[in-house]
């Protein structure tokens, strides 16, 4: 039975360096967003982020010079957030991205709708 104490101390250590580096990563700022289209052409933006907690505030700027407000989630190293906009046949369309965050990195997939997906990468603003 002793022999089990140093191996749940180093378990709980363990965990808790892990939930804490976890806790440490925060996206708030202005990032450089490239975005793939499914026909192959990319199109780079600069999106402001604001990170509470888990909570999420994304502001970017629409193809027409609007401004487009999203919201979404930051658990561990994982990043999500969607908007609905409306195309330009007139319906709308619900626009998720999902990804990993690395440093002062990020990458993953971008799903609009019916219209399939897209790679999509960010880089944190010097």
């Amino acid at each position: 039975m002793k022999k089990v104490y140093p191996f749940l101390a180093i378990f709980a250590l363990a965990l808790l360096a892990f939930s804490q580096s976890a806790q440490q990563v925060n996206v708030t700022g202005d990032w450089d967003l490239t975005s793939t289209s499914p026909r192959g052409g990319e199109r780079t933006q600069t999106i402001s982020l604001k990170q509470e907690g888990e909570k999420l505030t994304v502001t970017m700027t629409g193809r027409q010079g609007e401004e487009i407000k999203a919201e979404g989630t930051v658990k561990g190293n994982e990043i999500e957030w969607s908007m609905t906009r409306t195309s330009q046949r007139g319906g709308e369309i619900k626009i998720t991205y999902k990804g990993k965050i690395e440093g002062d990195t990020m990458s993953g997939q971008v799903q609009m709708g019916d219209f399939g997906s897209a790679d999509w990468k960010a880089a944190r603003k010097k």
